[in-house]
């Protein structure tokens, strides 16, 4: 019996691009590559995005440099984001958390190999969700203050562009600040997602104002604050890290 996303496989045109972009890297450096995987919602089988939608695709390297170059291209109409990495710097990334982590550990955790002959990609995911297990709560919260900034001086931006009617570059800014503070309340809560939008989403700051984002970020602060990482400090504080 054919399962799902070996159907999806034979209809989505995304699903032929990536397996020719495989293919293609695998026949132009054979010695070079470890590991060629599908990432992102395409990776998940459960996604909608028929075939306007992008495959992210991720080329494991025995060393760092070996390999195509990372690149984003549309192919055939599809748009492919190619990224290549050293098989042990992409280790180490998996294993560091950071304020970045909520929206990167998906691509560590949901792969869809299309080429692994070794089983890196089942030890990619292992030793991230074993350093997920060992961490300490202090190590999210201090990634949580680092995104807290991030999201405190976009919406500070955002307030100051819309006094001076510059209402694009709010709006810009205004999405920056959402998207910190929904990955803040990831950091907080060990929770991944798999894009912004559905970091933003599942939060509930999608639709979420100027004054509703401040007050998330205000809320957020106090927690930080509760939590030992309060988010003023002295030059001190500054300079001990």
């Amino acid at each position: 019996m054919v399962g799902g996303r070996e159907i999806d496989r034979l209809v989505d045109p995304r699903w032929r691009v990536a397996e020719r972009v495989g293919d293609a890297v695998l026949r132009r450096f054979p010695a070079d590559v470890l590991a060629v995987a599908v990432h992102g919602p395409l990776a998940h089988g459960d996604d909608d995005g028929g075939g306007d939608g992008e495959v992210g695709l991720l080329v494991a390297t025995y060393r760092p440099g070996a390999g195509p170059p990372a690149s984003t291209r549309r192919v055939d109409g599809v748009l492919v984001d190619l990224t290549v990495a050293g098989a042990d710097d992409y280790l180490r990334r998996a294993t560091t958390i950071t304020a970045g982590w909520p929206l990167a550990a998906d691509r560590y955790v949901t792969t869809c190999a299309l080429h692994d002959p070794t089983g890196w990609l089942r030890l990619l995911r292992d030793e991230h969700l074993a350093r997920l297990a060992r961490a300490r709560p202090g190590e999210f919260t201090t990634a949580a203050r680092q995104a807290w900034y991030r999201g405190s001086a976009a919406h500070a931006r955002a307030l100051r562009l819309a006094e001076w009617y510059e209402t694009d570059q709010a709006l810009l800014m205004l999405g920056e600040a959402r998207l910190a503070a929904a990955t803040v309340q990831g950091l907080f809560s060990r929770t991944y997602f798999r894009d912004p939008g559905d970091a933003v989403r599942r939060t509930g700051l999608a639709g979420a104002d100027m004054t509703e984002v401040g007050a998330a970020l205000g809320r957020q602060a106090e927690e930080l604050a509760a939590r030992g990482r309060p988010v003023d400090g002295t030059v001190d504080d500054l300079l001990d890290g």
